[in-house]
């Protein structure tokens, strides 16, 4: 007999999250990262073929957490891709800042939105 073991997050997977794959998905993955942790950055490859790999079998699910006390611009860039996810562009906007990893400073952030459409900045 299988036995399945079904562990619980604090926070629930729900609407309120940055998810790929289907809700019915027999696995989810939840990243907590942050746009300039050089792990994060190394992740999205593996994300990305594990995606690939599991197709419709797997649910990434993106988290923020900056870690704002050593990676300075975390925040405006956690920022920027909550400002994208409202114009419908938030994983376009994910990869933009995790693939020039060193470039997450006020200017780059406008630089990136421009190339993804009108996004509002103040």
């Amino acid at each position: 007999m299988e036995r399945r073991i079904k562990p619980d997050l604090a926070v629930s997977v729900g609407e309120q999250d940055h998810a790929r794959g289907p809700a019915t998905a027999p696995v989810t993955l939840v990243e907590y990262g942050d746009y300039e942790c050089p792990y994060t950055q190394k992740a999205l490859p593996v994300v990305e073929a594990l995606e690939h790999e599991f197709g419709e079998r797997l649910r990434f699910v993106f988290r923020h957490f900056p870690r704002t006390v050593i990676h300075h611009h975390a925040q405006h860039a956690a920022e920027a891709a909550e400002a994208a996810h409202a114009q419908g562009h938030f994983w376009e906007m994910h990869r933009h800042l995790l693939e020039p990893q060193w470039n997450l400073d006020q200017p780059s952030l406008v630089h990136y939105a421009t190339e993804l459409g009108p996004i509002p900045f103040k």
